[in-house]
């Protein structure tokens, strides 16, 4: 008998903001919320910090009955006036799946000579991977993406699922949500390990856009290291491969690498793509088992869970994650210090260079008190 999946009762991400983010790294110009004005309201309004437009059909109670066909095909002539889009998303919702809408119609009723991307999607998924699943199979029937690319993707979903369910939000049925140790206590632990010489492990394992953030930490512990005179004791891993990925992916990969370089921080193993998160582990496991079994503390950035502790079980591991929920499976896995990044997701939407962190910026000033302290 198949093994019953747990039944998560806190918050989880919505299959609906799924497919819209989605949509944003397909580079849409403009997706259409078909539905109420308030769904995904939050979500609605940070995407258009990243330089898409998101409008609504801003269905009512007469639209719940009769349905909104000539609201959405009236909204796609506006759409294509207002903003002479090159590429459109459409991305249904509870209320015009539950009501048997068509995206596909109004379409057909407006007849733009631009091609369109429906997503038939609802919030009722267990799994808000679906959401992106379901917007991904649409762009390739669209022929925006490759039938290889949306086979590619379904791996990286299936496995981000998996990651979610074995040490992340997915894990038990209720987690707490914490903000995490003090991020001064552990600045102050990684300059004393740094001043006495330890080696140090970066993983930046970032998925997608909170790279901007994550990425900074490793150019922090960087900088720390070469004011101590110890950067050869630091090696630096990062799924920064542009490469791979949808076309804002790769571009995510690109900004943050030449950031990097500007910076002098050399990256000496890239394990993936911005995408690849869920995958990295297994690289990851392999790199320290061959070449860096000897050293004596890690700081995992992103999603720090996708990482095993196969290979770490030596090590002192500390993670930076942006989930508050995230803190206690972290600490469950082994890991001895949790920083949570609270604020970062709204910090990295529309940008396209490295955003300084709460916890780059509490190492930086915390190493200029130590070395005040030490010259008094």
């Amino acid at each position: 008998m198949a093994e019953k999946d747990i039944s998560i009762i806190h918050p989880r991400p919505s299959s609906i903001v799924a497919a819209l983010y989605t949509l944003r790294d397909l580079n849409v110009d403009v997706a259409i919320l078909h539905g109420p004005p308030g769904c995904s309201f939050k979500h609605a309004r940070l995407l258009e910090e990243d330089g898409i437009h998101v409008v609504t059909t801003a269905l009512d109670e007469n639209g719940f009955v009769f349905g909104g066909r000539e609201e959405l095909s009236t909204l796609l002539g506006k759409v294509n006036e207002m903003f002479n889009p090159k590429l459109i998303g459409i991305v249904g919702t509870c209320v015009s799946m539950i009501i048997g809408e068509e995206l596909s119609e109004p379409v057909k009723d407006a007849n733009l000579d631009v091609p369109v991307i429906c997503v038939e999607v609802h919030a009722g998924y267990p799994n808000n991977t679906k959401g992106v699943l379901i917007a991904l199979e649409s762009a390739c029937d669209a022929g925006v993406i490759t039938d290889e690319e949306l086979e590619r993707q379904k791996v990286l979903l299936k496995e981000a699922t998996n990651v979610e369910k074995r040490h992340g939000a997915a894990s038990k049925e209720y987690l707490v949500p914490s903000r995490g140790d003090l991020k001064y206590k552990v600045a102050e632990k990684i300059i004393n390990y740094l001043k006495e010489g330890k080696k140090c492990l970066t993983i930046m394992n970032a998925k997608k856009e909170t790279g901007y953030m994550f990425a900074d930490i490793t150019v922090a512990i960087n900088e720390v290291a070469e004011q101590l005179g110890v950067s050869d004791n630091v090696i630096n891993m990062a799924n920064v491969d542009d490469t791979l990925g949808l076309p804002r992916v790769r571009h995510h990969a690109i900004s943050i690498m030449n950031d990097f370089r500007e910076k002098g921080i050399e990256i000496h193993e890239i394990i993936g793509g911005m995408d690849e998160y869920p995958v990295t582990g297994e690289k990851v496991s392999e790199l320290i088992a061959e070449k860096y079994s000897d050293f004596d503390f890690a700081v995992i950035t992103g999603v720090p869970h996708a990482i095993p502790m196969d290979n770490l079980q030596n090590m002192d591991v500390i993670s930076v994650t942006n989930g508050p929920r995230q803190v206690h499976p972290l600490k469950d896995m082994g890991h001895s210090n949790v920083i949570v990044e609270i604020d970062l997701h709204p910090k990295t939407l529309g940008v396209s260079n490295i955003v300084e962190s709460e916890f780059g910026a509490t190492m930086r000033e915390v190493v200029k008190d130590m070395q005040k302290t030490e010259e008094a």
